[in-house]
């Protein structure tokens, strides 16, 4: 009941009264196995598609969250066929990336992915495929570790993110290469440091800026309020994740990447501890000031950065 099998499943892994909830949950396994490279695929399927299509099921149904999770984690016991267990795993991460399990059943798969973590094995290696497999269970599960820990800011849910098959492979990416995208900003800092030791403000952060300007975003109306195409947004996103810039074609689509970094800061400019103070102190500049410089000094340089180039449209 709790290892893995080349078989079918003809009920639901979790007890439940809902008739509805059988064939989906055996619909799901399927499509697990499938992912898993377990059962072969139907013609035109591929890795994307049937990660996208369970991802989207439980997004939209929240009850089939805990049977998807509890369903992944039986096919990654005693599971000996390599290829499988490492697939079985990147489905683990790429679903927490997208929505977490019920309230009830998260110590139980927290316990379940600490028991694979092992900090011995958490430095980025340059060939994934040459890792032994438990290097990369224990990498997996770290990545999954943090991702279950990240579905609650303070207590709250955070906004859960649309999946799409360009989400589903970014999520795939940044299993092994971290985004800047989503960080902190401490994070963000850490993964420049090898690139940029000397920079005290985020690369990110001061790459977009200029080629805002650069692209005479300052004259442009609407520059941070007019919507970009989706599509160049995303494609740049890439690409700067890279650490490369590309071409923006206009100022629209860098400043909405730029605003897209801020809003997906994982611990946002302003700490939520100090965001009823921010509030209160609105239209009273000397209190304003006074939060800004009780800022982590991190926040405070990148908050004056973004205030000098947008109200002096310069940096």
């Amino acid at each position: 009941m709790i290892s893995w099998t080349k078989d079918l499943i003809r009920k639901p892994m979790l007890a439940t009264l809902d008739k509805s909830l059988k064939s989906q949950a055996c619909d799901m396994f399927r499509h697990v196995q499938i992912y898993m490279s377990d059962r072969k695929p139907k013609p035109g399927m591929t890795l994307n598609s049937v990660g996208l299509e369970l991802v989207t099921q439980c997004y939209n149904q929240d009850h089939l969250r805990d049977e998807l999770f509890v369903q992944i984690c039986r096919q990654t016991t005693e599971n000996h066929k390599r290829d499988s267990l490492r697939r079985g795993w990147e489905l683990l991460a790429i679903c927490l990336a997208f929505f977490p399990p019920s309230d009830k059943f998260n110590p139980y798969l927290a316990g379940y992915i600490s028991r694979h973590c092992d900090p011995a094995f958490c430095s980025m290696f340059p060939d994934v495929s040459k890792w032994p497999i438990h290097i990369q269970v224990a990498h997996y599960a770290g990545v999954c570790l943090k991702r279950l820990e990240r579905t609650t800011v303070n207590g709250k849910r955070q906004r859960l993110k649309k999946p799409t098959l360009e989400e589903i492979d970014l999520a795939r990416l940044h299993i092994f290469r971290a985004s800047m995208f989503g960080s902190t900003i401490e994070e963000v800092m850490a993964l420049q440091r090898d690139r940029y030791p000397h920079r005290r403000l985020p690369w990110v952060q001061t790459t977009l800026s200029e080629e805002v300007l650069r692209l005479q975003g300052t004259n442009t109306e609407g520059i941070f309020r007019v919507p970009a195409d989706f599509e160049r947004v995303h494609q740049l996103k890439q690409v700067v994740d890279q650490w490369e810039v590309g071409d923006c074609g206009e100022a629209h689509v860098c400043a909405a990447l730029l605003k897209l970094w801020y809003r997906e800061l994982y611990e946002p400019l302003i700490p939520d501890a100090l965001y009823p103070a921010a509030i209160t102190a609105h239209d009273d500049p000397t209190e304003a000031v006074a939060i800004v410089n009780n800022l982590p000094e991190i926040n405070r340089l990148v908050l004056s950065y973004l205030i000098r180039c947008v109200v002096l449209g310069g940096c």
